[in-house]
């Protein structure tokens, strides 16, 4: 079924059973990645069915979320989260569950669950993007390009401060990769009381140069200002700071460590036939698509890959500046959700201490 098709459909059997809601309220992280999700899904969806998006902003959207269902009190119907608290909240009876029948075919037929990428649909939740944390340099600050995830921990060569995210997902897989850990290995290291040691102890090498920083909009910042000579941050928002705003800013690729983004539902969502259509619209072939040529983030369908073109610039091609792209995988991570569900709240504390030392 085409996607419009499919989409009136829905709507058409939304409203005869008396759903007349008008509105949705979505959350999202900010900055240039909700504006690729307002420009590329909200506005057509608006256009579309008529129905108002609201778009609602939050450092880890996680948290408010979590914050609403507990209290009872939830505003938000549809919510972009990491994949490791996608599966947490839905494991703790937080999120709705989604089925995948109401997600649209790929235009040749090709069923949502065979085209999106493997482990990108969960049970409450249906990812949008992949997207990578990375570490990135100001080009006018350092004394040397550098050129391998073991160069951010190494403050003898290349000098300067580093800013960080304030989360130990996934600074204790940078330490250890930094550490020479294969990327390959990390996580069997991790498991173990010695390799948690050991991501600690390259930490605390640069503990007395780090900047933490915890809303994405800030290492693009960090590193213009020249507060920092190297940054981990998103790889879309530093994409957007040097492509789009001409900041003399350089990613390196290596140790980068793939993750997901997915739409949830919170449980006691308002407005939760209008969150399901909105799902099903923005996470259609074209409009995964569509959201590429605002931000470098790779769709979570593959039918989407083909579509993506050229960045607002009518100049950049966006398939490089994936963090998919072939020559950007040599020594990628992809995240062990899994693993951060199992161990996630022992590891933040041992996190949390550590700062406190």
């Amino acid at each position: 079924m085409h996607t419009k098709t499919f989409l009136f459909s829905a709507l058409f059997a939304a409203f005869a059973f008396g759903v007349t809601a008008n509105e949705l309220t979505v959350m999202s992280w900010g900055g240039a990645y909700a504006k690729s999700q307002v420009e590329a899904y909200h506005k057509p969806f608006t256009d579309m069915t008529g129905i108002v998006i609201t778009s609602v902003d939050a450092d880890n959207p996680a948290t408010p979320i979590k914050a609403q269902v507990e209290a009872g009190n939830v505003s938000v119907d549809v919510a972009d989260v990491e994949m490791s608290d996608a599966l947490r909240l839905c494991d703790e009876g937080l999120l709705l569950e989604i089925d995948s029948s109401i997600l649209p075919p790929a235009p040749d037929g090709t069923p949502a669950a065979s085209d999106f990428v493997d482990g990108s649909i969960q049970d409450c939740a249906v990812a949008n993007i992949v997207w990578s944390t990375i570490f990135a340099y100001n080009t006018e600050v350092v004394n040397q390009p550098p050129q391998t995830i073991a160069d951010f921990f190494n403050v003898t060569d290349f000098t300067g401060k580093r800013g960080i995210r304030r989360s130990a997902k996934p600074n204790l897989e940078m330490a250890l990769m930094g550490d020479g850990v294969p990327a390959d290995q990390v996580y069997a290291v991790l498991e173990t009381e010695e390799g948690i040691n050991r991501a600690f102890a390259k930490l605390d090498q640069i503990k007395d140069h780090i900047v933490w920083w915890e809303a994405g909009a800030q290492p693009p910042q960090l590193l213009a200002d020249g507060e920092v000579s190297m940054s981990t941050a998103f790889n879309g928002r530093i994409f957007n700071a040097a492509v789009g705003e001409g900041q003399p800013l350089e990613i390196v690729w290596d140790g980068q460590i793939l993750d997901f983004d997915l739409w949830v539902i919170p449980k006691g969502a308002p407005n939760v036939d209008n969150a399901l259509d909105f799902i099903a619209f923005s996470t259609d072939t074209q409009r995964l698509a569509d959201q590429a040529t605002w931000i470098s983030y790779g769709p979570a369908r593959r039918s989407s890959g083909p579509l993506v073109g050229l960045y607002l610039d009518g100049e950049t091609e966006m398939a490089p500046h994936m963090p998919t792209a072939e020559a950007n995988l040599a020594n990628a991570l992809s995240v062990n959700h899994e693993f951060w569900v199992d161990n996630g709240d022992q590891l933040n504390e041992r996190f949390n201490a550590w700062l406190a030392q």
